[in-house]
């Protein structure tokens, strides 16, 4: 069983759901990051999404572009991610997923034996469609890799049960239209949609995209298993010298309204 579904399977024994929080790798800097991951499970977080820096993120609002551009100016490769990763793998029990687009993964032939290797858990390829992933999907299950396809708000009942059959580990939900970012208001609809999402899936849901605030989590998190967040997390980073505490606070008011 890998680490992901375990996660998930405790966490549900323990009627709580999931914290998952998005980091770009490498930003502010390697060191920043590594810091993050460790404070990050002694704060509560139950998964950590370790999002590679790309040129050209074509779901990713401002805030994780800008991340990605600070972490590609220095240096920061797959190949780095991945060793990095196997550094940080053995002092944190935390399930490890990594984001990446399909292009620097196309680009580094071994990526999949490599990342097993290294203590991956998960990858999200958020350009990648099911109809297209076969190959890879077989590659990953034969590795014990989970490979988590996002759905979008937009999707039809015959696409809620293709996505929730071919997505491993769990299925990540998209709560609206457009870019990764912050929002003052989820869409309208949203509860109505993720309803019938959980009436055809046989995995955890994990809602993402516009997350920012614990008020936002009360109306649905019936509906779902766990949660993500990504731009509230570097905004904090962004706008602080020293983000610690205030990502501790933040973090903890989310868990409240997540028990």
């Amino acid at each position: 069983m890998n680490r992901i579904e375990e996660k998930f399977r405790e966490l549900k024994e323990k009627k709580k759901k999931a914290l998952i929080v998005f980091l770009t790798v490498g930003y502010p800097d390697l060191s920043t990051t590594e810091k993050l991951v460790y404070n990050l499970e002694d704060y509560g977080v139950d998964l950590i999404e370790l999002g590679v820096p790309f040129s050209d993120p074509i779901a990713d609002g401002p805030t994780i572009q800008y991340s990605s551009f600070i972490a590609l100016k220095q240096g920061i490769s797959l190949k780095k991610i991945l060793e990095f990763v196997k550094r940080i793998h053995s002092r944190t029990a935390l399930p490890l997923i990594l984001m990446s687009y399909y292009n620097p993964i196309y680009q580094f032939p071994a990526f999949f034996e490599n990342a097993k290797k290294a203590g991956v858990d998960g990858v999200i390829i958020p350009d990648l469609p099911p109809e297209e992933g076969r190959c890879i999907s077989l590659r990953t299950k034969k590795l014990g890799l989970d490979l988590v396809y996002l759905l979008a708000p937009t999707s039809n009942d015959e696409r809620i049960k293709l996505i929730s059959q071919k997505s491993q580990g769990f299925v990540y939900v998209v709560s609206l239209t457009g870019v990764t970012g912050i929002r003052e208001k989820l869409p309208q609809g949203l509860e109505s949609f993720l309803k019938k999402v959980k009436n055809h899936a046989d995995k955890p849901l994990a809602l993402g995209f516009g997350i920012s605030r614990a008020e936002q989590i009360r109306p649905v998190k019936r509906f779902v298993d766990g949660i993500i967040v990504g731009s509230a997390i570097i905004e904090i980073i962004r706008k602080t010298k020293n983000p610690f505490p205030q990502i501790r606070n933040f973090v903890s008011e989310l868990n409240k309204v997540l028990q």
